[in-house]
């Protein structure tokens, strides 16, 4: 069965039905909730039927001729990786739905806001599924058109000016990756099925130069996407201006495309050019992480604080992956995952409290700990797991990065270690200054956590506490496509 084409298919065709049949309007909501649950008990199925044994083969395997004429395969599957992002992708995407419930008002713009989701959703299962360098890059940018109808259309008086920064460094970095696409089928092997990952694993090139610009040509629309510095500066724009639920599914799971593509194909593909590439990207790496911590501590705006914590760890999640070790690469994959968690409830969680006093600054708040404590106590703990607080899933898999890493980059692990420490202070102070402290008259009126909003928090904070401490439910996945990778690494280098 074409488990995965299916995936792909069931939120799309629902996504389309939903902006097109103004019949559905009414149920808009209903109905885009029930095909993401359909779509999480379909992904819940294939996890079931994965094994576990074989993680770092593709499983779940098809191949179709699509467009033969230029080498392009409709070819999907997925390894221990791929599916953990799948499986990421289709938890957060209800939770997301759920927690802009009540945002709008006319049914037009629901149908609108929630088909959009639901296509946003197709897309992000076909990137992780995708076999074929095409229609990886078919994929990648596609997602481009539902991405900047969501900024662009629901959030803040700024939201027009970022869907249009996001869509310039989006556009810039696909088409120098459409450069380094064209150019890798004239260097391969060519015929029906010249883009397959499989017919290009392995490649070798007649002159060096030629994989390194292949590779830049890949790394720089990843490092756009992931984003790194100094080309993440559309993030906190989107940040500020979008609605939370988009921003918590752009942070937590679209940027992560960047670090997959990174993994699967930079390292994959280019093993020689990544190991000559890796001293600069890991400069560029550290510069993320403690930039990141810096610029997040300096921010009054939240979802700008946020945005700048995501850039400090993607950084980590980068530093991990060119490092090269086993451990720091498992580490590093990990890290996409349990910040997905994290980050995404940590944006839900300021746009609640945007939800109910319409500002996002800082310094508007002040001691809501007295009149919302189960909102400050949720608070508490999914700030306390961004920055990585022992038991909570992202501390293990940054303890892996770094412990991994330490082998191979002894100075960048120990700047790259302050940025952790940092990370204690924009958290910690952010909850100083929006919980503790004398209530202000008007924090009085504030309501607490809604049903709604633990049943869209509480499961994200499960699941980093049942990862925790238990992270080999996560890194069994892991473990041998990493190693794959490592491998491939290490035998370019001989």
């Amino acid at each position: 069965m074409a488990i995965l084409t299916i995936l792909i298919a069931v939120p799309a065709v629902a996504g389309i039905a939903l902006l097109t049949v103004p019949q559905l309007r009414g149920y808009a909501r209903e109905f885009a909730l029930g095909v993401a649950v359909l779509e999480f008990f379909l992904a819940v199925g294939m996890l079931m039927a994965f094994d576990r044994g074989a993680a770092g083969e593709i499983q779940f395997s098809e191949t179709y001729a699509w467009i033969p004429q230029i080498g392009a395969s409709w070819a999907l599957g997925v390894n221990g990786i791929g599916l953990s992002l799948i499986l990421l992708s289709v938890v957060l995407t209800p939770l997301t739905m759920l927690a802009g419930w009540n945002e709008d008002v006319a049914e037009s713009r629901r149908a609108q806001y929630y088909g959009l989701i639901l296509i946003s959703l197709a897309f992000m299962v076909g990137i992780f599924a995708a076999r074929d360098v095409f229609l990886f890059y078919v994929m990648f940018e596609a997602m481009l058109i539902p991405l900047y109808f969501l900024i662009g259309s629901f959030g803040g008086e700024q939201r027009r000016y970022a869907a249009v920064k996001f869509l310039i460094y989006s556009l810039l970095g696909g088409l120098i990756m459409l450069v380094a696409v064209i150019a890798l089928f004239i260097a391969g092997p060519g015929g029906e099925q010249g883009f397959l990952t499989a017919n290009l694993t392995g490649l070798t090139f007649d002159e060096p130069w030629i994989e390194n610009l292949l590779f830049l040509g890949f790394f720089i629309a990843f490092a756009i996407k992931a984003p790194m510095v100094p080309v993440h500066t559309w993030l906190p724009t989107v940040a500020e201006s979008a609605r939370a639920g988009t921003t918590a599914l752009l942070v937590a799971v679209l940027d992560k495309v960047g670090t997959f593509g990174m993994l699967t194909l930079c390292l994959m593909l280019f093993p020689g050019a990544s190991q000559w590439a890796a001293p600069v990207i890991i400069v560029f790496a550290v510069i993320s992480v403690i930039y990141g911590a810096l610029a997040a501590i300096g921010q009054d705006n939240m979802f700008r604080l946020v945005a700048f914590t995501s850039v400090s760890h993607f950084g980590i999640m980068v530093l991990g992956i060119f490092a090269f070790t086993r451990t720091s690469v498992e580490g590093a994959t990990f890290y996409m995952l349990s910040h997905g968690l994290s980050t995404g409830a940590l944006f839900l969680l300021v746009g609640f409290l945007v939800k109910r006093h319409g500002t996002a600054s800082v310094g508007a708040f002040g001691g809501l700990q007295r009149v919302v404590p189960v909102f400050a106590g949720t608070f508490l703990i999914v700030g306390l797991s961004a920055l990585a607080l022992p038991g909570m899933a992202p501390f293990a898999s940054e303890i892996m990065v770094l412990i991994g890493a330490y082998e191979a980059t002894r100075w960048g692990v120990i700047i790259a270690a302050l940025g952790v420490i940092l990370a204690a202070l924009y958290i910690l102070l952010m909850y100083k200054k929006v919980f503790t402290g004398p209530t202000p008259e008007a924090m009085e009126p504030t309501t607490e956590l809604s049903l709604t909003e633990r049943v869209v928090i509480w499961p994200l904070i499960a699941a980093m506490l049942v990862l925790g401490f238990v992270p080999a439910l996560a890194v069994d996945y892991f473990k041998d496509p990493s190693a794959a990778i490592v491998v491939s690494i290490e035998e370019a280098g001989q």
